[in-house]
């Protein structure tokens, strides 16, 4: 266990049953918006339990799509998380409106109580971001969203796998929009989703993602005149291929093992890391709701190191460690607009949290490895 190893943050899981339905893909004749694009969204619908899926190139134009439905313009407001990728605002940014950033709570997840500070007449919306793949406090926001006639779109992209009160995250919402990319839970490589329980907003969606046109592709090719379809508003190119819809469907095939695996590793941290001081677990209320994306520690005063320090004394050992996330406040774009203070919990939070390595194929000899040089560097 002296001996030095390399430990990633995150390695994708591809099979030789993923390369394999890869390369059948490639021998039929539609290479995208055909079949397997069809079935890849059957199976999301199905296993999230929702009556629509809609497949598109990444998570960042779900949001943006979901948000453009719904007719989110300029002079709308937009109540995000200050704890999330980049990528929640600039969904919000593109359409016009403005986003407006919320403290956090003790899970990360958005505060109920500053979401309800942020509401005026100008909030059209809610984004509750479920971070690391635990579920926000849906009950309450759908409360909130009811009271003050508020849409709720769900950021699940790193929630495929996550339940709340048995129903699976992004059901709740009008949307729930999903993030395929090579570190989440399955990956398409680049590719996302929107789940959704109206037609009205699937067939929106659906014509949006594909240059506002009225028929699909394989309609188009069917018909004596693949020409004559309609074009009824303004549209852009987010389609998912075939290609990454048949990696989809392999990798949908095995998500249950793949749960189970980080679900076993994570509690496999749970329990060695409660023996080491000055490392905190996030407190969540139910760990069966988790779907581990991302395995977050806190690094108290009492570790004896920063966690800087932490992260770079890791770094030298060959762990790969990073931060989930840079505050949105901090950056250039909305410091100015925000007094850093009224973020408390975040301001907290992003001086003490640490992702550690998770990944479904992390082996036992790396975790342990991980564990050994956290306690080492332990005051």
């Amino acid at each position: 266990m002296n001996s030095k190893l390399n430990v990633p943050l995150a390695v994708p899981w591809i099979t030789n049953s993923d390369i394999k339905s890869i390369i059948a893909c490639l021998k039929n004749p539609h290479l995208t918006d055909g079949p397997q694009l069809r079935k890849f969204e059957s199976k999301i619908a199905e296993y999230t339990g929702c009556k629509y899926a809609i497949a598109v190139s990444n998570a960042t134009s779900a949001l943006y799509l979901s948000l453009l439905s719904m007719g989110i313009k300029k002079g709308d407001e937009v109540i995000i998380p200050d704890m999330t990728f980049i990528a929640t605002a600039n969904a919000v940014l593109a359409t016009g409106a403005k986003p407006i950033i919320a403290d956090i709570d003790e899970t990360l997840n958005i505060s109920i109580e500053d979401v309800v500070k942020k509401i005026n007449s100008k909030t059209k919306a809610i984004i509750p971001v479920h971070l690391a793949g635990y579920p926000c406090k849906m009950q309450e926001i759908m409360k909130i969203s009811k009271k003050y006639n508020l849409i709720i779109i769900e950021d699940c992209a790193q929630a495929l796998g996550t339940f709340y009160k048995n129903k699976h995250v992004g059901s709740f919402g009008k949307t729930g929009c999903f993030s395929f990319y090579p570190t989440k839970n399955i990956t398409t490589i680049e590719g996302g989703a929107i789940i959704t329980n109206s037609q009205k907003i699937a067939k929106k969606i659906a014509s949006l993602r594909n240059h506002g046109i009225t028929k699909t592709l394989i309609q188009r090719e069917k018909a004596n005149r693949p020409w004559e379809y309609d074009i009824t508003h303004f549209g852009y190119n987010f389609r998912l291929d075939e290609i990454r819809s048949t990696l989809g469907i392999s990798q949908l095939d095995r998500f249950s093992d793949i749960v189970k695996r980080r679900i076993k590793a994570a509690l496999y941290y749970n329990k060695e890391l409660a023996k080491i001081k000055g490392i905190e677990i996030i407190p969540y209320e139910n760990k069966k709701n988790h779907a581990y994306h991302l395995y977050i520690i806190r690094i108290k005063k009492s570790y004896g190191l920063s966690r800087d320090k932490l992260h770079e004394k890791l770094f030298n050992c060959g762990i790969k460690t990073t931060v989930h996330y840079k505050p949105l406040h901090t950056f250039s774009m909305f410091k100015k607009e925000y007094n850093q203070k009224e973020f408390e919990n975040t301001n907290e939070a992003f001086k003490e949290c640490l992702s550690l390595p998770l990944f479904p194929t992390i082996t036992k000899k790396q975790q342990d490895y991980v564990l050994l040089n956290l306690k080492k560097f332990q005051n």
